[in-house]
């Protein structure tokens, strides 16, 4: 298990994350440029080592009802690796569409059983096709990705 200053120093070393000091001597660390409503990245960090990262919509972390993952016993590499991934969730505005002007977008998704699922931007509107068949209509490209990512797919 990584000390508490260990997983400080990792949380320090990602620039787009503002540490904030909260009570007991707990530490959050903010994405400021979260697209969304959420800003903790990192969550009451304490100096027993416990500590939460926000990971809700990304397939394989077991969640809590915040959407947060306990990173008690994490490895520097695996701590490292999900704090990449919630700022490039946050990153991401849920309410925009992705819109490349001149070209079909299409994107083939898979999950750990091989099957594949693929979206694409059809008239203003995300279709999610398993084959022919559609599987989804979603307004929004995050809105068809976080359902993807939720069955347990990825790009």
């Amino acid at each position: 298990m990584l000390t508490f200053e260990e997983k400080l120093a990792i949380a320090a070393s990602f620039p787009e994350l503002e540490q904030k000091n909260v009570s007991l001597g707990r530490v959050n660390f903010q994405f400021p440029e979260s697209k969304t409503d959420k800003k903790n990245v990192i969550y009451h960090l304490h100096p027993n080592g416990n500590g939460f990262v926000y990971a809700e919509g990304i397939p394989g972390y077991p969640v809590d009802q915040k959407g947060m993952v306990n990173i008690r016993d994490y490895s520097e590499e695996d701590l490292r690796t999900l704090i990449q991934k919630s700022i490039d969730l946050l990153s991401i505005n849920p309410n925009e569409a992705i819109t490349i002007e001149g070209e079909a977008v299409e994107e083939v998704w898979r999950n750990e059983e091989g099957h594949t699922l693929t979206i694409i931007l059809e008239e203003d509107m995300w279709n999610v096709y398993a084959g022919i068949y559609l599987d989804g209509t979603f307004p929004s490209y995050n809105e068809a990705k976080s359902y993807l990512m939720e069955e347990g797919f990825t790009k």
